[in-house]
């Protein structure tokens, strides 16, 4: 029985080890295959890090940008602050200075003596009245209109004044 329980497991084990032969076959191409899935989806996953770290670079600098912004708009906001002070001292002594003019300019006594009377004519002069034009002041002087003209050069005949005082010719 030895011989044949030998010649029995001699037949089996060739065909054993080419049965196991072929599972690890199939085991390391199972395992080829996974491993090239693997390194397939690693370089995936590689190439999404790389994408995802380019983005994190560009939203980091974005931040670094929306700070500097932001700095130089408080920085703006701060300076017209600032101006509009400024704007706000000037404009308050403007007013106080327009104020203060106006103030003295009501107490100045009125053009013609420093008076606070009715103006008086001088010598050789002659004070403007209501209604009064060129050719009435010269009918009620009895000097011509050229003459009275003539020695008041300055004078705007179309804008006479009430109180107004012209020169009169010299008299001949």
């Amino acid at each position: 029985m030895d011989n044949i329980s030998r010649e029995s497991n001699n037949g089996f084990l060739p065909m054993a080890g080419v049965i196991v032969g072929a599972i690890a076959l199939l085991l390391s191409g199972a395992a080829l295959a996974t491993k090239a899935s693997k390194t397939s989806t690693e370089e995936t996953l590689t190439a999404q890090t790389a994408r995802i770290d380019a983005i994190e670079t560009q939203a980091r600098d974005a931040a670094a940008k929306a700070v500097s912004a932001r700095s130089a708009t408080d920085q703006l906001t701060a300076d017209v602050q600032k101006a509009l002070n400024n704007v706000s001292i000037s404009l308050t002594q403007m007013d106080s200075e327009v104020k203060t003019l106006k103030e003295s300019a009501a107490k100045k006594p009125a053009a013609g003596g420093g008076t606070t009377g009715p103006v008086v004519a001088g010598k050789d002069e002659y004070v403007v009245k209501s209604g009064d034009i060129g050719s009435k002041i010269a009918a009620a002087t009895g000097f011509s209109v050229k003459a009275i003209e003539a020695v008041n050069p300055g004078i705007d005949w179309a804008k006479l004044k009430v109180g107004q005082k012209l020169k009169l010719p010299a008299k001949k």
